[in-house]
């Protein structure tokens, strides 16, 4: 090329940066228009009067009754800080997503660079190397499982998995567990066993609950010849209940004579949270057909949900070209959601996570453990893992006995209630009742708390108790608040 040519090469070059700063500073001067930090200065305070006038009108009135209608203003980790600067430690992930805790700082990178890297993301008419990337190191660490479905959450997950059983085998019904949760929208809402979340919304697929660990029942169900699959949580989020040893392997048995899947919802339970990474890995043999992740994935800032199957499933169901999205999801796959996701399983992997939510729910478990023969309102300790619930019942000594029963005449689950609020209240950690009408607290802290965390929390939970069976005080008091809240709302 002559040097004119170069010349006019740069030339032209010059012209076209130029051309494109004036675009980003014409787009930027357009984008002040939005600023979301005096968005946030001017308007943040309204919080809960505009969360009442135009979203769930419930949601403010049950933190203002129980007194957690808290003004957070940043968070990193397991901890959270309010205006005035105190710290509050936080044992519920955000329902488990915050499994690496808030804001690590190598998935705030992997989102900062998917941005700036400007990818031509979602055009549905090509592959982009993220979610291949994704799936890859995700069935690394998914022995006997093949392919994966990236959709948006937990529930779309299972969702998945209901569709995909169904068509691969030619059958109409699923089982499930009494006392399950495997989302809410209408097909995972068919398989859950809670009936608070059900009533009203019928009709719904045909499907049937089974006792967690009744081999006979559900060897009664297959017979009948049309069960597509069994959706199990390996450990229960609502009450913390552990499938019994044996069950899902002898369980998976079952099925496969009877040419059904096993489905194993880890929306909860995977990346971690019980000690291995997946909690079903904790019985020898047990080989899901189907499993749903979402929830930690997502590192907690974009929603992501997967399904994981054999290769065999995936192949029936997309059997043609004709049939290439006979499933799919809007947003599933997106760039972000898959840097989140492949930065969520890098951490977990050099950090070690999962041998970490062992060996912290070893030690928070035996040290609560120790706790239920001193105090008797507290009544067991179980779980594995990071993933632990304290069950209270009845006591045994007249005086907490009649209030013990004051509370369980106006409402079942008040008095879980009364040690969540004065945690979070005298405390400043933030913990859960875990489900509807149950004396049980859950734990779900992130990840990766340490020894630190959870002497905090022991010791906390050690003076709530002592409180507790002090048998007055302004936790009992709180108590009398409940009971006549409970009895206006029949």
């Amino acid at each position: 090329m002559s040097r004119a040519a170069d010349h006019e090469a740069a030339g032209a070059g010059r012209d076209r940066e130029a051309a494109a700063g004036r675009k980003q500073e014409a787009g930027a001067g357009r984008s002040k228009e939005f600023d979301l930090g005096r968005l946030l200065a001017e308007r943040g305070a309204e919080r809960y009067e505009l969360h009442a006038r135009h979203l769930n009108h419930q949601l403010p009135r049950m933190l203002h009754t129980i007194g957690f209608d808290k003004v957070y203003e940043r968070a990193e980790g397991a901890h959270f800080w309010d205006a005035d600067g105190n710290d509050y430690l936080d044992m519920l992930a955000g329902f488990g997503v915050m499994g690496l805790g808030r804001h690590h700082p190598v998935v705030r990178k992997a989102l900062h660079d998917v941005l700036d890297a400007s990818l031509a993301d979602l055009t549905r008419f090509d592959c982009q190397p993220l979610p291949g990337l994704l799936a890859e190191k995700l069935l690394a660490h998914s022995p006997h499982l093949d392919r994966v479905f990236f959709g948006n959450s937990g529930t779309e997950a299972v969702e998945t998995a209901l569709k995909f059983a169904r068509y691969a085998t030619g059958k109409p019904r699923i089982l499930y567990c009494s006392h399950a949760f495997h989302g809410l929208t209408t097909g995972s809402l068919s398989v859950n066993g809670e009936a608070g979340f059900r009533d009203g919304f019928a009709p719904l697929l045909p499907d049937t609950a089974v006792e967690m660990g009744d081999l006979g029942a559900l060897a009664r169900e297959l017979k009948r010849g049309d069960v597509a699959g069994f959706v199990v949580e390996p450990i229960q989020g609502k009450g913390v209940h552990e499938a019994p040893p044996g069950f899902l392997r002898a369980a998976q048995e079952l099925l496969h004579r009877h040419k059904a899947l096993l489905i194993a919802d880890e929306v909860q339970t995977g990346l971690g949270r019980t000690g291995d990474f997946y909690a079903y890995q904790h019985e020898e043999g047990v080989e899901p057909d189907l499993v749903c992740v979402a929830k930690a994935l997502s590192g907690g800032y974009v929603p992501v949900g997967a399904t994981l199957g054999k290769d065999w499933i995936f192949k029936k169901v997309y059997s043609s070209m004709d049939r290439v999205l006979v499933h799919s999801a809007s947003f599933g796959a997106n760039a972000q959601a898959m840097a989140a996701g492949l930065a969520v399983l890098t951490v977990m992997e050099d950090e070690q996570t999962v041998a970490n939510a062992r060996l912290m729910g070893e030690l928070l478990k035996s040290r609560l453990g120790a706790l239920v023969e001193r105090y008797e309102l507290l009544h067991d300790v179980r779980g594995r893992g990071l993933m632990v619930g304290i069950e209270f019942g009845r006591p045994k000594s007249l005086k907490l006995r009649s209030r013990w029963a004051a509370l369980q005449v106006a409402r079942k689950g008040l008095f879980a209630q009364m040690v969540v609020v004065p945690l979070l209240q005298k405390h400043r950690i933030l913990t859960q009742v875990s489900g509807d009408h149950l004396e049980v607290i859950k734990l779900i802290p992130p990840l990766v708390i340490g020894e630190q965390e959870v002497d905090r929390f022991v010791t906390a939970f050690t003076e709530v108790m002592d409180d507790a069976h002090s048998g007055g005080g302004l936790m009992w008091d709180f108590g009398k608040t409940l009971v006549k809240q409970a009895v206006a709302n029949r």
